[in-house]
């Protein structure tokens, strides 16, 4: 069962250096953060099945990071339609 906590804790802090190392793009931030997402969601059934609990939170967890990826693309879209692209560090309004 630790073996399962280090994996977790691994998929997240790789998805952490991925999300930092790669900030020029929007859409490769979005898939670290949704990676980021997936690890934190797979790190939570872990403990809660470590703790012999209900999976009812589990799923509400899932929901918002679903809602939290759809928004993601969305603000993705609108900016590629815009703009033209999705490097962050070309948009003025931005600093």
């Amino acid at each position: 069962m630790l073996i399962y906590i280090y994996l977790a804790v691994f998929l997240s802090i790789s998805g952490m250096i991925v999300f930092a190392s790669k900030r020029k793009h929007l859409l490769i931030m979005l898939l670290s953060l949704e990676f980021i997402m997936i690890s934190m969601y797979f790190n939570l059934l872990t403990y809660l099945s470590l703790l012999s609990y209900e999976f009812f939170f589990s799923m509400i967890f899932l929901t918002m990071s679903v809602c939290e990826g759809a928004l993601g693309l969305a603000v993705l879209v609108l900016m590629i339609r815009t703009h033209g692209n999705d490097y962050i560090l070309s948009f003025s309004s931005l600093w």
